[in-house]
């Protein structure tokens, strides 16, 4: 089991992030984290490589959990993301 303070410190110790929000979504027990993750390490990768850069640099921590999703863009996807919703 990992808590939320560890996955965030991991995130952020490991690349530069611009926005992240990490969801607990087994009810306060550790077991499965949704994450979406703004960094400019992104910049010129596509979706599959990001996913497989953050699971590399996550692999401690998510062997501990029974789920991981991630949702991953570049500052300016996600700029443009947000101004859709907007």
């Amino acid at each position: 089991m990992i808590n939320l303070a560890d996955l965030e410190a991991a995130i952020r110790n490991a690349l530069p992030v611009s926005h992240l929000e990490i969801q607990d979504q087994s009810s306060g027990c550790g077991e499965s984290y949704a994450i979406v993750l703004v960094s400019e390490a992104f910049e010129g990768k596509g979706t599959l490589a990001r996913h497989r850069f953050v699971n590399d640099l996550l692999k401690d921590q998510i062997a501990q959990m029974h789920a991981f999703s991630q949702k991953t863009f570049t500052p300016k996807q996600y700029q443009d993301l947000v101004a859709k919703q907007g």
